[in-house]
């Protein structure tokens, strides 16, 4: 079994002695419940991870671990951003953890026309830092060493001026007739997705989206939920851009 992974300041991704407290070193010592001689890995989310093994575990939050290594991950080649269309409840920390256990790089919350949810105000703060949570949760769990960026809220003309600065942009719709496992994808660059809300992506935003350059894709047979499109997308994507050979 893989090295459990904590989040830690970028301060303490060095070779020796580290101590590991508070939030981070309290799941560690009271939750994970780790050992001396047990294998960990620390890293800030950004690409940067320290290896090494428990020598102490004290009290209910602190955790000393000696690294050994410390490696720096490159930035992916290519990017992979996912647009996502506001779903309901709580199947958008659902979305974003799947997507993020999956190898996306970026998840950028998009206010669709036809979503019913709507972020505004404290909720879109709250709803926002619950994505973000998400993310750093579920990289952690996935064992990476950069955690995806979860942006701020988008609307349509934002995303469209993304889809633009990309070197491949697609939405997922049902009536794409081109399947996104043929389509020809870069090696590098940046590689932007947009997965609509359960109503489906308005005409005028298909219009907007193609206007910058971003044509219709599906993914199979069977039209998938706001929720899990993304994910499956991402996958179709990183086995064949080479990201998962």
């Amino acid at each position: 079994m893989s090295a459990p992974v904590f989040l830690a300041d970028s301060g303490l991704l060095r070779p020796g002695p580290v101590v590991l407290d508070g939030p981070e070193g309290r799941h560690a010592v009271s939750v994970r419940r780790l050992r001396p001689g047990e294998e960990v890995v620390l890293t800030d989310g950004a690409g940067r991870g320290a290896y090494g093994s428990v020598t102490a575990a004290e009290g209910k939050d602190r955790l000393t671990v000696d690294v050994r290594e410390v490696r720096h991950e490159p930035e992916p080649r290519p990017r992979l951003t996912v647009v996502q269309a506001l779903p309901k409840g709580d199947r958008g920390e659902l979305a974003v953890e799947t997507m993020t256990e999956t190898g996306v790089d970026a998840v950028v919350p998009w206010a669709a026309s036809r979503a019913v949810t709507r972020w505004k105000g404290e909720r879109a703060a709250k709803a926002l830092a619950k994505w973000r949570n998400t993310a750093r949760e579920a990289g952690k769990q996935a064992r990476r060493l950069r955690f995806p960026e979860v942006t701020e809220l988008a609307s349509s003309r934002q995303v469209a001026e993304l889809l633009e600065s990309a070197d491949f942009a697609g939405v997922l719709h049902e009536e794409g007739s081109t399947p996104l496992a043929t389509a020809e994808l870069p090696v590098a660059g940046e590689i932007v997705l947009v997965v609509g809300p359960e109503g489906g992506v308005a005409p005028e935003e298909l219009e907007l989206f193609a206007e910058a350059g971003a044509a219709p894709f599906r993914l199979g047979p069977s039209v998938l939920r706001t929720s899990t499109a993304g994910t499956a997308a991402a996958a179709v994507v990183l086995a064949r851009c080479g990201r998962w050979s």
